[in-house]
């Protein structure tokens, strides 16, 4: 059985240390028989390519993990528990179904200090709270559960573990400037103030 709040903590250690790094504050982790075998942090600005995000990266690392192993990853993915900060993007969602990560809870607010054992095994996603823009597990796209075809098995997602820790890291971030905004950008946010 697994705990989550053991592992929660550090997911957003890898968020802070994204928004240390210039990054969206978004951090994951990936457990295996309940050991840690992957740590993701958004990369995006820091390699300059917009698919680096948390959950991609993590997938990486795993993929890295079960070469270092001997481990068929089509066994492993199905057996794991991804904790995320930030309610994964309709392409990390898409990438997780793939990979067949088969459910995402997402814990209800005010349930912070209580840890949660999972009983209907790993399979497991869960984050913080939710991503209004680019969603992928019901915030804007459902493509967690959707019937779709040829995308791997739906997986379940409950929402808002930590979530006003994640949502204060996100606002720290789009207080400071990106470095690698367009001029055109950083004048516009300079006229909201």
């Amino acid at each position: 059985q697994l705990k989550s709040g053991f592992f929660v903590c550090p997911s957003v250690r890898q968020a802070k240390e994204a928004l240390e790094n210039g990054e969206v504050p978004v951090g994951c982790l990936l457990l295996y028989n309940g050991e840690v075998i992957g740590r993701g942090r958004n990369e995006v600005n820091e390699t300059k390519n917009a698919t680096r995000h948390a959950e991609m990266v993590v997938i990486d690392r795993v993929l890295d993990w079960c070469k270092e192993h001997n481990k068929d990853y089509t066994e492993v993915f199905p057996q794991t528990v991804l904790y995320v900060t930030v309610e994964p993007c309709i392409m990390c969602a898409a990438a997780i179904r793939l990979m067949s990560i088969l459910s995402c809870l997402f814990m209800p607010e005010g349930c912070m200090s209580k840890c949660y054992s999972f009983g209907e095994g790993p399979h497991i996603v869960i984050y913080g709270c939710q991503n209004e823009r680019f969603g992928g597990c019901g915030s804007v796209l459902n493509i967690s559960s959707d019937d779709l075809v040829d995308t791997g098995e739906p997986f379940k997602c409950v929402s808002g573990y930590r979530a006003k820790e994640a949502v204060k890291l996100l606002k720290a971030f789009y207080r400071q400037e990106n470095p690698n905004a367009p001029k055109s950008k950083v004048r516009k946010k300079e006229n909201r103030k």
